[in-house]
Formats: structure tokens, sequence, C-alpha cells
């Protein structure tokens, strides 16, 4: 557990990844002061990790903010209490524009004086606390709206439903010419009640929900979930559990981020890369199959560590696959970095700055593009990574070939890690029984996945059931990030520059 110190300003009490606090140690602010404390936590370099509300048993709605200074690997956590209306956070602190989006839907609330309202999921609220009123003020259901007005502006409308096998997503786009002038995105086709689920099925069935909020990653939020699990019942993993564990993460990265630089290559009609990449893709995925029976990985992470040993074979033929792999992977990476006319269609497409990263609160490769150094495994380190430190891999362009560039450094270097752990695997069990839940705590657990920093957030109640259950995925972060990519570009830089972020609709609708 956490001491309760606080900080910053004395506002926040002190948290570590996966280290859980008191509830009634966390302070709480009136929300004017809860205000204020976010704002100068984020301009004094701490960023929003996560924002959500859960009711309480007099009916009024607790709110609860994490934050993260990457810098020290520091959590802080902070709440206030409000009515069905309060000040918006947004209004002065952009990287809470979503989060309270999605409180507003969820809960019922109204943050007044937020600058852009709307609704991301179209759903009832379901945490809304007992007293308030059946009915809320209706968020706005329309897709957002960036108006320019002449004789040639025009509107190209995309989906929801897709000419191809992809997940549902409307895409509005006003051009003048070919020149993108803005992207509207619009969301929450396929809300799932996930996060309702994890707080009402048992641990048992729970996890099966946690692997299944994104099918392409399906390692990071297993393991952040029973990361939660695993502090708030005091479970401590054997080390080869972890090294396990950090071998399945590291394939997951690896086997989309292969994938990711094939689909590039596809997108710039360069196919000898896009066939290589999506061959290797495959043996990425076989190898996490060879752990866990199936290509992504389903059924591996269980709380108390994993449902699957690596035995010394097991472990001399992945070191062998490893080696061929990156002997195959440096020639296509080569030809495809190498080749003028993949640069030039790479380069300076689908610009994201830092500033824009700093402000917004984004993650994963999208932020370390553009020069932000924020990597979880890093900065929070747990299990494993607390032990083989992974350098973070950062570029400044903030454009599509940055993108690329930020995968291409990550797949060299998880290789190494794969090959480093497989060969120096610590004896002992590979679980452990987890018991029962304390009572009337708070535990983040924040997860590096491939896609960003993925975060659990589990409150319990006073007989150490799970009160509320907050996740958070990369994809929900990062999906302003595409919108502001594409103005100044061409519509036909459009499927370029979304693969290039490749973000999860499931993510953001749960």
């Amino acid at each position: 557990m956490s001491t309760p110190e606080t900080s910053p300003g004395k506002s926040f009490v002190r948290l570590g990844n996966r280290r859980t606090a008191r509830l009634d140690a966390l302070p709480q602010h009136g929300i004017d002061v809860l205000r204020a404390a976010l704002r100068g936590a984020v301009n004094d370099g701490w960023r929003i990790v996560t924002l959500f509300g859960t009711p309480e048993s007099d009916s009024a709605l607790r709110i609860v903010a994490i934050v993260a200074d990457d810098e020290r690997g520091q959590l802080g956590a902070a709440t206030a209490r409000v009515g069905e209306r309060y000040p918006a956070i947004a209004a002065e602190c952009p990287q809470a524009a979503l989060f309270e989006c999605e409180m507003a839907e969820q809960c019922g609330v109204v943050p007044e004086g937020h600058p852009s309202l709307r609704s991301l999921r179209r759903h009832a609220p379901d945490h809304r606390p007992a007293a308030w009123s059946p009915t809320s003020p209706p968020l706005d259901d329309t897709l957002p709206r960036t108006p320019f007005r002449g004789d040639e502006v025009h509107e190209v409308a995309v989906g929801p439903v897709h000419a191809g096998i992809i997940e549902p997503g409307h895409f509005r786009f006003q051009a003048h010419g070919e020149e993108v002038l803005s992207l509207d995105i619009s969301l929450g086709y396929q809300h799932r009640g996930v996060e309702s689920l994890l707080e009402t099925l048992d641990g048992p069935r729970a996890v099966y929900v946690a692997e299944s909020i994104v099918g392409d990653t399906v390692i990071a939020h297993a393991n952040a979930y029973c990361g939660a699990l695993e502090a708030l019942s005091r479970c401590h993993k054997s080390a080869r559990a972890q090294n396990i564990r950090g071998i399945a993460l590291e394939l997951e990265r690896l086997a989309n981020h292969v994938g990711d630089l094939g689909a590039m290559s596809g997108d710039v009609a360069y196919q000898p890369a896009a066939a290589y990449f999506g061959r290797l893709r495959g043996e990425c995925l076989n190898m996490l199959m060879t752990i866990s029976g199936n290509r992504y990985g389903r059924g591996l992470v269980r709380p108390g560590g994993v449902a699957f040993d690596i035995t010394p074979e097991m472990a001399d033929e992945l070191r062998r696959r490893t080696t061929r792999l990156e002997a195959e992977l440096r020639p296509v990476a080569d030809l495809f970095f190498g080749a003028a006319s993949v640069q030039s269609r790479l380069e300076g497409v689908g610009v994201v700055k830092h500033d824009a990263c700093i402000e917004h609160g984004f993650v994963g490769p999208v932020a370390r593009a553009a020069e932000v150094h924020r990597d979880v495994r890093h900065d929070h380190p747990y299990g494993v990574y607390r032990y083989a430190q992974i350098p973070v891999a950062t570029a400044w362009a903030g454009d599509v070939y940055a993108r690329a560039l930020i995968r291409w450094v990550e797949i060299r270097r998880s290789l190494e890690f794969v090959a480093e752990q497989l060969a120096t695997l610590p004896r002992g069990e590979v679980r452990v029984p987890c018991g029962a839940f304390a009572a009337g705590e708070l535990v983040v657990a924040i997860e590096e996945g491939w896609r960003g920093e993925v975060v659990h957030a589990v409150l319990t109640d006073d007989h150490g059931k799970v009160r509320r259950h907050k996740v958070t995925d990369p994809s929900f972060r990062n999906w302003p990030a595409l919108a502001m990519a594409m103005p100044g570009n061409q519509i036909s830089d459009f499927p370029l520059c979304n693969k290039s972020f490749n973000l999860s609709y499931a993510g953001h609708d749960l």
C-alpha cells in the first residue's frame, strides 16, 4: 500500500503503479479546488491519466482524478464531490475534455462551460447517483462540426459502414479541392458496457471480458486488469510469471508493429515490403501461439501469474525463431525506409506537434514520434521492467514517417528483450492463488500496450467488492490526434495517416 504523502502542492495523495491507497486517505476537495489543482499540476509537467465519476452512498457523485509525473515516476490521486452540475475542468485543462464527456454520459452530470460537450457512445447513464432525476439534459448526439464556408468547400462522409472488414466509425471531411480543411470523427457504435461487466462479474469470468476489451491488445489489458486485482489481494507473483508476462507483451507489440509497417507499405503501394512484413507478422503471432495456444494470447495471463509455463525446449525454439525473425526483418526494413518513393509519401504527412501532445495528453508511439519521452515501462516500471530496462524510442517530426520509425526502433528493442528474457528465465511457480480484496481501497494499474498507455483503476467498497472499475485504452486518448493530423493534407492521404495511428474503435467504445 502507498503511504499517504501528498504532491504536488499537497493536493494529491502519492500513488505508485499497482500500489493501493485507502479511499479515506484521498484528499476530498471542492470542485473549484480540484480544478485549480489539476490546472496547476498540468502546468508543472504532470498529466491526467484518468478522470471518472463514482456514485457515493449519500447520492452525491465523487470525481476521482489520477495524475502522473512521468519524469519522477509518480502518480497522484485526488477527489471532489459534485452535484448534477459543476464548472467544467476542460474549460481550463484540455486534457480533461474527453473524460468529462464520458462522465456526463456515464453519470448524468453536466460540466457547465465545457468547450465541446457531446455524446461519445450514446448510451443511458450507468453510474448515476440514486437520488438524481431519472432524466438529465441530453448530450449533443450529432457529429461535431467545424464550419468552413465557401462556394468550393465540400464535405466527404465515410462510414460508419465501411467497404472493408473494419469496425464502425464515421469520418466527415470538409475539404477545398483535395485539401482537407477539417476532420470530424464520431465513434461509439459498438458500446458493450465493459466497465459494468467488470464491476458485476466474478473474477474467473471477468478476466475473459478484460482480455476481450481490444482484440489485438489482449496481453496489455489482461496484465493491467490482473495487476490491479493482485494489488488489492496482496498477491505476489513469482519472478518467472512476471518474465513470461513481459515476453508475451513484447510479442504482442512485435506482431502489431510489424503488421502496421506492412499496412503502411500497402497504403503507399510498396508491395514488396507489404507482403514481407505481412508474412513476418504471422511469425510473431505464431510465437505467441507457442506460449499460449492461440495467436492472440488469450488465456495466458491470469490473476496470480500465467496459466502456461515456458519449457526449456520451448524457450530454445523461441530464441531460434527470434534470431531468424530479426535477420529477416532487417533487409525489408532497409528497403522500406531507404526507398525515396516511400520517404516522399511518409515525410510531412499527418503531423502532430510536440506541444499538442503535451496539451492534450496523447500517449504511446503518437507522443513519442513528436519527441515526448513517455513510456510506462520506463517511467512507471512494473514486473520484469523493474529489472530489465527498454530504452524509450523517440523521434521529433511527429509525421507518418516518425510514427513508422518509432515502430521499427521498438521492434528491434522488443526482439532483444524477448531473446534476453528467454535466455534467463528464473525458476519458480508460474501462478499463485489470489485472496480476497482489501476493503475501501483504490489501485491504479497502468501498462504500456503497443498503442500506448492502458489504465485500469479499481475502487473497492467496505466489503472488499469491486465498486468501480475504470478502463482507459490509449485509443480513447489518441483519436483526437488523428483529427488534428489531417488538416492541410490531401484526402487521399487519409488511409495512410489513419494506419500510422491504427487506433481501436472498440478501445474507445468500451
